[in-house]
């Protein structure tokens, strides 16, 4: 009987602290929801949140507007200190503001300035509302040869510029490639990114699996041309909508990659010129490797690719988004806010006094 007692009594305890967990939440969010409604106060500047483009374990990227300019919207990457510094990213943090204030070309997306308050740093970005190549690849399944074509040579005068400062990207995937309103590539986030020293070389083990470099995984160090590496497996998921080395997990993924590529399975329906440009973007020794863009034009598949006319971006597009205005946001899968969950705590330190 006391025992049965005690079991209703604790029982009642859970449902009633239930309850009062599901209240409490209750409360955070329609805190939350109040104050994405408040305009931020940046830098003298009043941001208005429009829509979350994107979220995850740094933080978020929100389409936003500064209030009493209604015609322009721009990219807010938000990055909450408190995961930083538990994950000690501080120093990447630091250099993707430098990196990103060292960049102009019309194939990268536009850098203005940084924030920051006591739980967070900002980044106000260009903003581009065509949406990323992920999305446009999933819905298509895969691109024709034209298509390819026009978004490899995005990427690929994107990596000459960078690649011209001795920066590599090192995340080279459809979904750091987005479409400006004329369809035109540029290429974003540079998390990742580093300019290489006098060596030329680095040996941070980084990347995303299924687009790693064969010396990344071997830990050898690795320059430059690891980002071609990376463009020749953008290719090959172009043309046929999968990846080439991707495994049952990362570890099997690892072993494909070291395989090589000529143990991979080509669709019949890629060209023998496109077939001959993933191979050689994909040669496992980096000095055979295509590793420039005039390599890459030169090559067969750019045969009779204009690429004077991308340059000037008189080249019409494969694909042409449609944008309604300045905050149409529909090009972009609906994302929910899912900021890490760390800890919220003031941060002291001071080490990001130059935002």
């Amino acid at each position: 009987m006391f025992l049965t007692k005690v079991y209703d009594l604790f029982l009642v305890l859970t449902r009633k602290i239930l309850v009062f967990i599901s209240i409490i939440k209750h409360i955070k969010l329609e805190q939350r929801d109040t104050n994405e409604n408040k305009p931020l106060q940046l830098g003298g500047l009043e941001v208005l949140r429009v829509k979350t483009l994107g979220a995850g374990g740094f933080g978020r990227v929100d389409l936003v507007q500064i209030l009493g300019d209604s015609s322009r919207s721009f990219a807010l990457k938000t990055m909450k200190k408190s995961h930083i510094v538990a994950t000690k990213q501080q120093k990447h943090v630091r250099d993707e503001r430098r990196i990103l204030q060292e960049l102009n070309s019309d194939f990268i997306v536009k850098f203005y300035r940084t924030f920051r308050d006591k739980e967070h740093v900002y980044m106000l970005m260009e903003c581009c509302l065509g949406g990323d190549l992920w999305t446009i690849l999933d819905k298509q399944r895969y691109f024709d040869n034209d298509t390819t074509k026009f978004y490899t040579a995005c990427v690929a005068q994107a990596l000459d510029y960078i690649h011209s400062k001795n920066i590599v990207h090192r995340d080279i995937k459809p979904e750091n490639l987005i479409l400006d309103h004329q369809g035109y590539l540029k290429l974003v986030d540079f998390g990742l990114a580093k300019k290489l020293g006098c060596d030329g070389r680095t040996t941070t083990f980084c990347g995303t699996v299924d687009y790693m470099a064969p010396e990344i995984i071997l830990k050898e160090g690795h320059d430059l041309r690891i980002d071609f590496w990376s463009l020749g497996v953008l290719v090959f998921e172009c043309l046929s909508g999968d990846l080439p080395f991707t495994g049952k997990n990362k570890y099997e993924t690892y072993t494909n990659i070291l395989k090589g590529i000529d143990t991979v399975v080509f669709p019949e329906k890629l060209t023998e010129n496109a077939t001959s440009l993933i191979k050689s973007l994909c040669k496992e020794d980096p000095s055979k490797r295509l590793g420039g863009l005039n390599d890459v034009k030169q090559h067969e598949y750019f045969s009779e690719f204009d690429w004077e006319a991308l340059v000037a971006r008189t080249l019409a597009p494969p694909v042409l988004p449609q944008v309604k205005n300045a905050t149409d946001s529909s090009n972009f899968v609906s994302s929910d806010d899912d900021e890490s969950q760390t800890e919220d705590w003031y941060d002291i330190t001071d080490w990001d006094v130059d935002f």
